[in-house]
């Protein structure tokens, strides 16, 4: 059984400007109560208890939460907004016909109960798991957007039973061109064009220059803060979109393994000034990330493997080939298709081991990769360390043939 949190996000029903105020003030009250603990020492912090703020009007819970935010931050120099937050023992969920509260005490003398709206229905559904027992409850913290509506962000867990793996999997290729392309092993696709991820960074890299050449560093921030939330929702959507897509097909995910791509893979000066081809605001481990937390809620099974070799094998025969562009090129079958889908269509039906190859590699016909004639021509009998290599002691044996 494996174990799914999620948060959710949901805003107060009518709630009044006396309680708005009321929530203005404790958050305001709580931040400069962090911020005075921030100029005490680590372990000054750590020694204290809720009995050292008796004048406070807060409830010890809610004191108790924010000396273990301050502990835990403590790099922070000072916090502009703390919100209130408190652990699963001092909130409750009730329902009332068809409306959802919440019930916390603020305040030391009072106990509030606030309703709450419920937009979507997997949050009926969470809810209510909450209210049989079957879903634990976690913290709750109270969040005020910069519009002025307040939300409660509740925190919850679950059991959910591990995904069964049947043996049919969707093969799923995460590129800068085109985000994903999901594949069946029947050759069922589905798309996700870069072109709106694209656009949206070119246009915040205009944006982000104005705002430098003038020294507004701060409005730069803000920018960036924008910038990662629309990226997030935009891979929110796409990894809802694939898990339904092999929820449908009744297949598992397979990811390539893409840990250090950043590193590894080389870049031009002229690539990484344009903000929609540089591979360091790539947004990759974002979108794996989501995929497997949908994943496991809808118990949908995946799994990584090795990247090497799924651009450039032929999905049908299994040959080396060539690509150019958004295409494949297969000279031994004649075969020209989108370069991402036959990586794709490689991840979705020659899955192998974790830590072996993701597809069938043909290197030469008749010819192993660990063959005798190529273990020969390495160093000192080593094997040669590309296929490359292979290719130019081919030539270079037949201009000598050639020559005698």
């Amino acid at each position: 059984m494996a174990l799914s949190t999620l948060t959710l996000k949901l805003p107060f029903l009518e709630l009044n400007q006396v309680k708005k105020e009321l929530f203005v003030s404790y958050q305001h009250l709580n931040t400069e109560l962090a911020n005075g603990l921030l100029k005490l020492e680590v372990k000054a912090r750590k020694g204290l208890s809720t009995s050292a703020f008796k004048d406070s009007p807060l409830a010890s819970a809610w004191l108790n939460q924010t000396i273990r935010n301050s502990c835990a931050k403590t790099k922070v120099k000072r916090f502009k907004v703390l919100p209130l937050e408190t652990n699963n023992q001092n909130w409750h969920l009730h329902k009332v016909g068809e409306t959802y509260s919440i019930s916390f005490n603020l305040t030391r003398d009072r106990k509030n109960r606030v309703p709450i709206k419920v937009h979507q229905s997997k949050h009926v559904e969470v809810l209510d798991k909450i209210l049989s027992g079957q879903a634990k409850q976690g913290s709750l913290k109270l969040v005020c957007s910069k519009k002025g509506v307040w939300y409660a962000c509740i925190s919850v867990s679950w059991e959910v039973p591990d995904a069964t793996n049947t043996g049919r999997h969707l093969g799923v290729d995460r590129e800068q061109n085109c985000i994903a392309v999901a594949v069946t092993p029947e050759g069922a696709s589905k798309f996700f064009h870069a072109g709106q991820v694209k656009t949206l960074r070119r246009s915040y890299q205009r944006l982000r220059r104005k705002l430098q050449a003038k020294g507004k560093h701060k409005a730069v921030k803000r920018l960036e803060q924008k910038e990662q939330r629309q990226m997030r929702h935009i891979n929110h959507c796409i990894a809802k979109e694939i898990v339904a897509f092999a929820k449908h097909h009744d297949c598992g995910i397979i990811l390539e393994d893409l840990t250090g791509i950043r590193k590894n893979a080389k870049q031009r000066k002229k690539t990484k000034s344009d903000a929609a081809k540089n591979r360091d605001t790539w947004a990759y481990y974002d979108l794996e990330s989501k995929i497997q937390y949908k994943a496991l809620v809808a118990q949908v099974h995946v799994d990584k493997v090795d990247p090497r070799y799924t651009s450039k094998t032929c999905s049908k025969c299994g040959r080396l080939g060539l690509r150019r562009g958004h295409d494949f090129y297969c000279k031994r079958c004649n075969r020209q298709v989108h370069a991402d889908w036959n990586a794709a269509k490689n991840l979705s039906q020659r899955y192998g081991q974790r830590h072996g190859m993701a597809c069938d590699l043909e290197l030469q016909e008749g010819l192993a990769v660990m063959a005798e004639p190529v273990l020969n021509r390495g160093v000192n009998e080593a094997p040669l360390n590309s296929v490359t290599q292979i290719a130019l002691f081919e030539v270079f044996e037949e201009n000598e043939n050639l020559q005698l």
